[in-house]
């Protein structure tokens, strides 16, 4: 089994981290924009040479971070290299909006396995809060890595609707103007 995360995800610097406290070092990182199926098949050849047995699977920690490319890979080293590959990671944001690389993921996974989180109040937690110093905070970069002042809290919608003032999403609103009924889009016609 190969692990590995996205550079980004700098808690725990080239390890896994869990929320328990649990570690295991990861056997490659991923740089922004790297081809993750090149980077497999470079760690692949080492295992084969060092034990002289392939790759079981490889693992992906913080998926989220992964970008749309690099995602499409991962599906790729699955078919291609007939290689299990396994992507953790969460769907939205602290503003509950989807990270490009979990939004990819949920159009091309084979399957999906929610590993369920449970609220303050008891209730199945949906999203994300970010903290700051304590307080919970709904503007800033989609990406703070959690440390001594950033943190987060697996909230259900009642919860977080109620920390936030009720705002999803920054505030976005769906356009008014569009309809299933206005057509097909002229690039599929």
């Amino acid at each position: 089994m190969l692990l590995a995360k996205p550079e980004i995800d700098s808690k725990g610097e080239a390890s896994i981290v869990s929320r328990l406290g649990v570690s295991r070092p990861v056997d490659f990182t991923l740089a922004a924009g790297e081809d993750v199926r090149a980077a497999f098949m470079r760690q692949r050849e080492r295992v084969i040479r060092e034990t002289g047995k392939d790759v079981a699977c490889l693992l992906i920690d913080e998926a989220q971070f992964l970008d749309e490319g690099q995602v499409d890979d991962l599906l790729r080293v699955a078919i291609e290299e007939d290689v299990p590959v396994l992507a953790y990671g969460i769907r939205t944001d602290f503003q509950t909006v989807a990270f490009p690389g979990s939004r990819r993921l949920l159009e091309i996974a084979h399957s999906l396995e929610e590993l369920k989180t449970i609220c303050r109040c008891g209730r199945k937690a949906i999203f994300n809060a970010r903290t700051v110093d304590g307080s919970f905070v709904f503007d800033g970069d989609q990406v703070a890595i959690d440390g001594v002042d950033v943190g987060y809290e697996s909230l259900c919608a009642a919860c977080y609707l109620e920390e936030s003032g009720g705002v999803l999403n920054r505030g976005w609103k769906p356009r008014l103007d569009f309809s299933y009924d206005s057509g097909p889009d002229a690039d599929f016609s």
